[in-house]
């Protein structure tokens, strides 16, 4: 985890300059599909949900990156990376980080274009379910449990960020949004984003900082909201111990209760490897109370268990519940097969599933 987790969260998105060429491109990609036995639920109301099966593409990308090196240590850096939903619908090109930029090796990297944020970032790797239909955001990030206007935990379009090399350990980022860059006049609603992100690694422990502001005008003239997470992670031998800590917050007061006065939100996982090839994982959320709502929180349970084929095939299976109290409608983030009855209702799914990367 460690210095790899850095690794896993960064290093992979910003193209590592270690042996150019004049022309360098790699093509990259993962392949995820899972068959999904899942029930929707029963809402406050009393209305039954329905179960079902369903294949689900969870995550499956394709991508090319490359750099060119450029002298003195500085070098140009690019990438484009698109989902592929292989269960039907294909997918459109470079929807996933897909930058242009520079990258020194005293300096850091700078780059344009869409990517995801410092503070999604900042603890992306401490999700042991991440990118399956277990992952955190059900209930974290503003993503599924519709406690932001905007997205915080995402990726974001129109993005100028700054990443620094590790110093010591520890590692820096910032980065700058325009979410209103279809603007042509001076009357019309301004809306930004400002993420940032301290990130430290040393073994067997790992700590980030993340913040990370809108301003919406375009929802509210003077409109904000903001999030703050912490993240730890701790490795000992086959044992892996996880942890984030998130609060949002905001001014929005001419929306509707669903996305006023934020809410608080924490993440607690495990992994153990049985062997180099088995390891069991489980993992629990609880979203809290959205400002003065009642009956707006709510908790998410996983198991899961991998089995590593090889070291680019994995079979894996995993067990994941919702419980939704009355007036909260979470659903699960990485999935457009569940959504919530209505207010309540607590979906719960059992996924068997095969991930290929190349």
């Amino acid at each position: 985890m460690q210095k790899k987790i850095i690794a896993l969260a960064i290093a992979a998105a910003f193209v590592a300059p270690a042996a150019f060429a004049d022309s360098n491109v790699t093509v990259y990609g993962k392949a995820d599909l899972s068959y999904d036995f899942i029930t929707t639920g029963t809402n406050t109301l009393g209305t039954a949900g329905v179960s079902k099966g369903n294949v689900s593409s969870n995550v499956s990308k394709i991508g090319f990156k490359g750099a060119e090196d450029l002298g003195d240590g500085l070098a140009a850096v690019w990438q484009i990376e698109q989902q592929v939903n292989m269960d039907n619908t294909g997918g459109t090109l470079a929807t996933r980080n897909t930058f242009l930029g520079l990258k020194s090796n005293d300096m850091g990297t700078v780059l344009m274009g869409r990517h995801d944020t410092p503070y999604k970032i900042s603890t992306r790797a401490l999700d042991v379910f991440g990118d399956s239909i277990a992952d955190n955001r059900a209930l974290m990030g503003g993503v599924s449990a519709r406690t932001a206007a905007a997205s915080f935990d995402g990726r974001q379009p129109d993005v100028i960020a700054y990443i620094s090399p590790s110093l010591s350990g520890f590692t820096g980022a910032i980065a700058y949004v325009n979410l209103a860059e279809a603007n042509v006049t001076a009357a019309a609603a301004k809306a930004s984003a400002l993420s940032m992100a301290g990130m430290y690694s040393a073994d067997p422990f790992y700590a980030s900082l993340a913040y990370e502001e809108h301003k919406l005008d375009t929802v509210l003239v003077g409109g904000k909201e903001k999030a703050t997470k912490l993240g730890l992670g701790y490795k000992m031998d086959a044992f892996v111990v996880n942890f984030a800590y998130e609060k949002t917050s905001d001014n929005l007061t001419a929306v509707t209760l669903a996305n006023k006065y934020g809410h608080n939100a924490y993440y607690l996982a495990g992994k153990y490897s049985i062997t180099d090839s088995d390891a069991v994982k489980l993992a629990y959320g609880k979203s809290n109370q959205i400002g003065t709502t009642l009956n707006t929180g709510a908790n998410q349970l996983s198991l899961g268990y991998d089995h590593n084929l090889s070291k680019r095939t994995r079979l894996y299976a995993i067990y994941s519940r919702i419980s939704n109290q009355s007036a909260a409608a979470n659903s699960f983030s990485q999935t457009t097969a569940v959504s919530a009855n209505g207010v309540g209702a607590s979906p719960s799914v059992f996924s068997l599933g095969m991930s290929h990367s190349f």
